[in-house]
């Protein structure tokens, strides 16, 4: 448990006064680093980083499929996020709540159920430290 509590100890320092930048998506998510740090503690023996992204999807938009080079863990700062990853259940998450998504997961929906009303998400990822990369689009998945 010592890298949960790394990442809530390096969490609160990243979402201050860090530059940011857009990253436009050809799908319907957009998506803004928020911060990019190093980490000391180690995963699965690997140096690692933690990229922090806000995660901004439109009423009725979904983003395209893909995978994690690291765990995430995601928070529903507004709206509504309706999930799907393997082939587990779609899942809807509302404001306030939070999900983890393992290493290497497919994440095959992400998607804004809502006609009217945005949905933006915190998500930290921590993955190997030489990646930069945190979503990796699945061309096709069945």
């Amino acid at each position: 448990m010592n890298w949960l509590k790394a990442l809530f100890a390096i969490t609160i320092p990243l979402a201050i006064g860090v530059a940011t930048a857009d990253n436009p998506h050809e799908d319907g998510e957009r998506v803004r680093v928020l911060s990019v740090q190093d980490i000391q503690e180690r995963v699965e023996g690997k140096q690692s980083k933690a990229t922090m992204v806000e995660v901004t999807i439109g009423p009725g938009e979904s983003g395209l499929a893909h995978r994690h080079p690291g765990p995430g863990f995601v928070y529903v700062l507004e709206g509504e996020y309706e999930l799907g990853i393997d082939d587990k259940p779609t899942k809807l998450y509302q404001a306030g709540e939070t999900f983890y998504e393992p290493t290497g997961c497919l994440h095959r929906v992400s998607r804004n159920p809502s006609a009217t009303g945005q949905t933006r998400l915190i998500a930290v990822v921590l993955h190997p430290h030489n990646i930069d990369e945190i979503a990796v689009p699945v061309e096709k998945h069945e």
